[in-house]
């Protein structure tokens, strides 16, 4: 075991320094969801040149791939999330540059111990974790869901990732999400000469606004509804004809989203038999909630602790949303978070954007390199270690359901 730990070290010594400026590369040209052409492509290339198989445009999404080194004997299969796409108008602020580099070094550094160990190492490319645009590179909504449903799970035992933050902690849980598109439709007219004849549609939008913003007053602990406007009219002199938002739904179960999604629909018909207008809903089903893993969690503790990393084990204070959580009711799956900068660092935000870029980021990716790679070693060599996570993952989905 002690040479295979250090066969991973090597191959990380060796090819850190191109990991580092593959990371800062993706952060020079932020790519958001289903348009990472560049990313996609050079993690690929990087991936085929270390003897992975790689399949790319799977799952409906152009920019996505799924890679795979098989050893050609008996064994486990550890899979890698691959996350790699920016945010709109403010580039990397959620760290993908370093996420997508470092799962691909964590599994070329683990394959590289297949001929001693057995089984397979796979690296899942999954583009538009923050969402999605609509366009060629593929449809808007939930891009591990679709891995999943197209089957790319199969077989894999465990599936790994780590993500960057203010702190070093363990697997947390995170809430379930759908999305509402709302859209109003009006009658335009002059707004000074004959406001009468107009039938507002940013007038419905307002009033819709205002209702959702009063349910928040009586919604559970956990519960959380927000959203924006998206269209609110062409010009101040013309009644708007036509006005639209976007509406996120999280909570901490799939099932206390869709219980609370008709009450915003009654809100917007209500609204809507108020103004006169007319409204249509779009719905996006989002990510699930996130199926904890003790058992990985422990074997990730023990490595972070041996790579250094001070892990924060106290109460979770806040939970976001990640479609690494419909990955999570397929198969065992860990999400750690490393430290790339202060405490207090909050995501999709400049500076967390410029922790991204920073020499602290870029040795966070070294060391989630290395201890996803060390946990990715236990699973294949520790048929007792596999089989706790897996006992875990039973015992969870059956609490879940």
């Amino acid at each position: 075991m002690s040479m295979l730990r250090q066969q991973l070290e090597n191959s990380l010594e060796r090819d850190g320094a191109r990991y580092v400026a593959l990371s800062k590369a993706i952060f020079a040209r932020p790519e958001t969801g289903n348009n990472e052409y560049f990313a996609s492509e050079q993690l690929t290339q990087l991936l085929a040149a270390q003897g992975f198989a790689v399949t790319r445009n799977v799952a409906g999404h152009e920019t996505a791939f799924y890679a795979v080194k098989d050893s050609g004997k008996a064994g486990a299969t550890v899979a890698f999330l691959a996350e790699y796409d920016a945010l709109i108008g403010i580039g990397h602020a959620c760290g993908h540059n370093l996420i997508g580099v470092t799962s691909v070094a964590a599994a070329i550094a683990l394959a590289e111990t297949l001929p001693q160990t057995g089984g397979r190492v796979v690296v899942l490319g999954t583009p538009a974790e923050e969402g999605g645009l609509a366009g060629p590179g593929g449809p808007k909504g939930n891009v591990k869901k679709r891995f999943v449903e197209a089957g790319l799970l199969d077989g894999v035992d465990a599936a790994l990732m780590a993500h960057p933050a203010g702190k070093t902690r363990l697997t947390e849980a995170t809430l379930a999400n759908n999305h509402l598109y709302f859209h109003f439709y009006g009658r335009p007219s002059h707004a000074a000469s004959a406001p009468h004849e107009g039938l507002n549609a940013l007038d419905a939008l307002v009033l819709l606004y205002n209702g959702i913003s009063v349910l928040r007053q009586q919604l559970p602990d956990g519960v959380r509804v927000h959203g924006i406007i998206t269209n609110g009219g062409q010009a101040p002199n013309v009644i708007p004809e036509y006005a639209a938002a976007h509406y996120y739904i999280r909570a901490d179960s799939r099932e206390q989203v869709e219980a609370l999604e008709p009450r915003l629909r009654a809100i917007a018909d209500g609204v809507a038999l108020a103004t006169g207008t007319r409204v249509a809903i779009d719905h996006q089903v989002g990510p699930r909630d996130f199926l904890l893993n003790p058992a990985l969690d422990a074997l990730l503790l023990e490595e972070l602790t041996a790579a250094g990393e001070q892990v924060d084990l106290s109460p979770q204070r806040s939970k976001v949303s990640t479609d690494a959580g419909d990955i999570s009711h397929a198969v065992p799956t860990a999400h750690p978070w490393l430290k790339i900068g202060p405490d207090d660092l909050i995501f999709h935000t400049v500076p967390f954007r410029e922790a991204a870029n920073s020499e602290q980021g870029y040795q966070a990716l070294i060391v989630g390199a290395r201890v996803l790679a060390r946990v990715g070693l236990r699973l294949l060599t520790d048929a007792d270690a596999l089989q706790r996570v897996k006992t875990d993952f039973t015992a969870q989905r059956r609490i879940a359901s």
